[in-house]
């Protein structure tokens, strides 16, 4: 398992440099916004903190229709299928290393890009926590999507399309902790809890559902 998650990580990183398109798709849609919004510095601190979770998740989204893809084209997957250690492991790093690779560079960029919204510190520290936490919930759902679309020759849209209504949720007790964090009315603990048990709920549900889609993909 941890030459596998080695294995993924540099393959990630080499493979068309996936952590810095991530980046830079994050650093496109945050700079776009202030064009949209107008130079309010006021509007771009109070909405700053949602627009960063939106470019987040769609940046995490990136490259996830490559999770299982390049394995099938060079025969790894069918190997994966047919060792002795349960698919379910196989899949719950290989999540691990896509987020390694992939989700990291996002929240140590987050506080960076919070300038260009005019995020206050205590904001921009609420969402590179609540990423941190979100995140690797994202790839976890995103494991399912791309197990689903494997097979198919372009499955990177019917990715996007299965993943987004599930990260919803995500997305949403996210934005709430992080103006929980900077709104005395609003509450911090139980949204970032919830997003914390969501994490923890997709990292079992993920690999599982994942793993049997690619068992049934092979049939």
């Amino acid at each position: 398992m941890g030459a596998l998650f080695v294995r993924d990580v540099r393959l990630a990183v080499r493979a068309g440099g996936g952590a810095l398109i991530g980046v830079l798709f994050f650093l496109a849609v945050i700079a776009v916004i202030p064009f949209g919004v107008g130079p309010d510095l006021n509007l771009l601190a109070r909405i700053g903190p949602a627009i960063l979770w939106i470019g987040a998740l769609l940046a995490a989204l990136l490259g996830l229709d490559r999770l299982f893809q390049a394995d099938r084209e060079d025969g790894s997957l069918d190997l994966m299928l047919m060792q002795e250690t349960p698919l379910f492991l196989t899949v719950f790093v290989k999540c691990a290393a896509h987020w390694t690779a992939t989700g990291v560079p996002l929240i140590i960029a987050s506080p960076l890009l919070g300038l260009l919204m005019n995020v206050d510190g205590m904001a921009m520290a609420a969402v590179a926590a609540t990423l941190l936490a979100g995140t690797p919930a994202v790839t976890f759902i995103g494991a399912v999507g791309a197990a689903v679309s494997v097979a198919l020759p372009r499955g990177g849209l019917l990715l996007s399309v299965l993943v987004l209504p599930l990260a919803i949720p995500v997305l949403i007790f996210g934005v709430s902790a992080v103006y929980g964090a900077v709104e005395d009315p609003a509450p911090f603990l139980q949204p970032f809890l919830i997003l914390c048990a969501l994490t923890l709920f997709f990292s079992v549900l993920g690999p599982l559902a994942a793993s049997a889609a690619l068992r049934a993909s092979t049939d």
